[in-house]
């Protein structure tokens, strides 16, 4: 969620109330734009705008929403794993501590119709998110999920990146408070 100025690097110096300020603590320097930054939160618009998995208007169901009868593994439409890259569990969900997770959000298994009623399917996404202070390794998941990923964003740099690619089971590691998105194109996963 972003507020208007956030994308400049405005910050109210904490002020989460400076809706009744009228002064420096509210006020946008517009001298001061953080172009680097204001250049990253437009290639995440953009991102978003680009992929409809990213902007869903319904809730996820975390089941396989679509009909599997063409043969296809029953994958659903979101999926959460621990950094280890295993399907996250009740008792995962209520561990002390547990700062980290990835998200699996599947493009085949939209619902909502396009515009004129025609199904919309996407490309998958794996959003590792790491909100712990130190490094830690994540392990992609299994090729079930997807054998070949590409790094659209990683928020260890704002500076556009060179086209990475990680494998199912490869190991990444996270700085402390860090996001990875992870794209793959779509088509339909494998099954085991």
């Amino acid at each position: 969620m972003l507020l208007g100025g956030d994308e400049l690097g405005r910050t109210q110096g904490g002020n989460n109330n400076a809706y009744c300020q009228d002064n420096e603590v509210s006020w946008t320097r517009w001298e001061d734009v953080d172009e680097q930054l204001l250049d990253f939160v437009a290639s995440l618009v953009h991102l978003r705008r680009s992929h409809p998995v990213l902007r869903r208007r319904r809730f996820f169901q975390g089941r396989a929403i679509l009909d599997t009868d063409s043969g296809g593994p029953d994958i659903k439409d979101i999926e959460w794993f621990t950094p280890a890259g295993e399907v996250m569990d009740d008792g995962r969900w209520a561990a002390a501590g547990s700062h980290s997770l990835m998200v699996f959000l599947n493009g085949l298994e939209i619902t909502e119709p396009g515009p004129r009623g025609e199904r919309i399917t996407d490309d998958s996404f794996l959003l590792l998110l790491h909100a712990g202070t130190r490094s830690l390794e994540f392990t992609i998941p299994d090729e079930r999920w997807g054998s070949a990923w590409s790094v659209e964003v990683d928020t260890r740099s704002w500076k556009p990146h060179r086209a990475r690619t990680v494998i199912a089971g490869q190991r990444m590691t996270l700085l402390g408070r860090s996001l990875v998105v992870l794209h793959r194109p779509s088509v339909a996963p494998t099954a085991l």
